[in-house]
């Protein structure tokens, strides 16, 4: 190989000169030719059919310990996506483990880089499995659970807070499969926007639900729904975060999820309330619920008018029996009344005998105590009368005049002044054998 040299220095090798022993070099060894390699994506981005990204390794603390770039060629990217995508229900994504098969390229040009030919797809379902596991583990080891699985929904939910993005075409079909279910219920529903993939999906969704929790004081929310469903699901992932399942799990609403499609699957599934396969589904059920609801309650009526109709039967019967038996219980009422009421004069008599009986000595002492009483009453009041009747005798006008005295009147009234007298006034003098009349001549 040539090699360009300087009379006064060493021996060097121009760079792809270099480049050509590390690549000869490279093709000796066989773990470079074909190798298994785990590492985490990062910076992925497609063009002209390839798929470009850069493998990561970190360590226990989050810092990154290797890089290298890595390349699927188009003729292998569109199989390994599709397979993956079968096996997993996800499209490779930043931030994802995953275990490649594929062999060390060096270019001269663009320098070392691994170049992907397979995807062990159970190594990634393995590894977002494993995370699911340590963030139920955690909520079991903190007790809570089961605590939003074991609420009980108000039966029906009607009152709905839904989280959501706002253009997504599962909330659409939501509202539309609510809109017409097939009882015709009103459901009152209010959409909290949220973020529903991506890096930002846990945050958005913590505080889509801390705003319900502050309205629910004036709105009184039956259930909160998660939903999520149509396009890709690159980032499903962003709804298995410990936060967000710590949220959920103690949350005091039912929460009722459905996220992604029929066969995705998320921490929140094993902790809310109710899980449905889909946005669809969950319309579906609330509507089952409600129409379920409104079923039960129309057998309760027609049970109470049943049960109405047959007693009012049962008691027409009973007072048309009570009827004809009245005359009967009544003259047998009568008789055993006139019977009682005989048995009472009876007794009485009896006892009105016997009790005068007891009392005639009392009687007869009270009637002489009595008999002596009334004649001393009287004996007092007519010794009473007879001294007003010589107090009245001695007060008689009559008894005056017998005495020599006489009374003169003019016009009807006693004359006790002769200034009330005139020359010519006739006055009428009583005496006891008479009167006299006479006309005034003088006053003195």
């Amino acid at each position: 190989m040539e090699s360009q040299n300087r009379a006064d220095g060493p021996k060097a090798y121009t760079l792809s000169q270099f480049s050509r022993f590390v690549a000869s070099a490279m093709s000796r060894e066989p773990v470079l030719t074909g190798a298994w390699v785990t590492a985490e994506i990062s910076d992925l981005s497609t063009s002209g059919g390839h798929c470009y990204m850069t493998l990561i390794e970190k360590d226990a603390s989050g810092a990154t310990i290797a890089r290298m770039r890595g390349t699927i060629w188009a003729n292998r990217f569109y199989h390994i996506r599709n397979s993956f995508l079968r096996d997993t229900g996800k499209e490779l994504a930043n931030g994802m483990k995953v275990m490649f098969y594929g062999a060390a390229n060096y270019h001269s040009s663009y320098g070392l880089s691994f170049n992907i030919g397979e995807i062990n797809p159970a190594y990634t379902m393995g590894d977002l499995e494993r995370l699911r596991r340590e963030i139920l583990a955690a909520l079991q080891k903190e007790g809570i659970l089961d605590r939003n699985r074991n609420l009980q929904l108000t039966e029906p939910p009607l009152k709905i807070a839904v989280i959501s993005s706002e253009k997504a075409a599962g909330y659409g079909d939501f509202i539309n499969q609510l809109n017409h279910n097939p009882i015709g219920i009103d459901f009152n529903t209010f959409l909290f926007p949220a973020t529903m993939q991506g890096e930002r999906t846990a945050k958005s969704v913590i505080a889509a639900l801390d705003m319900i929790e502050q309205t629910n004081s004036i709105v009184n929310w039956d259930c909160v729904v998660i939903i999520r469903g149509g396009g890709a699901t690159t980032d499903m992932n962003g709804f298995d975060d410990l936060q967000l399942a710590r949220r959920v799990a103690t949350y005091q609403l039912p929460i009722i999820v459905g996220i992604g499609h029929e066969r995705d699957r998320c921490v929140l599934d094993e902790i809310a309330c109710i899980r449905c396969k889909t946005p669809t589904a969950v319309a579906t059920w609330l509507s089952d619920a409600a129409a379920a609801s409104w079923q039960r309650a129309c057998d309760f009526a027609s049970r109470i008018a049943l049960y109405a109709s047959e007693r009012l039967k049962g008691e027409q019967i009973r007072i048309q029996s009570l009827s004809a038996l009245l005359p009967s219980l009544a003259r047998e009422a009568t008789t055993k009344a006139n019977a009682r009421l005989d048995s009472l004069i009876s007794t009485l008599r009896m006892a009105s005998h016997a009790r005068i009986q007891n009392e005639y000595p009392a009687l007869h002492a009270a009637k002489a105590t009595i008999r002596m009483a009334a004649t001393g009453r009287i004996e007092k009041e007519r010794s009473r009368l007879d001294n007003l009747e010589k107090l009245i005798d001695v007060l008689n006008p009559l008894s005056t005049l017998k005495r020599g005295y006489s009374i003169t009147r003019t016009g009807g009234k006693a004359i006790t002044d002769t200034h009330s007298l005139k020359s010519g006034d006739i006055i009428e003098t009583i005496t006891s054998e008479g009167r006299i009349i006479s006309t005034v001549t003088e006053t003195e």
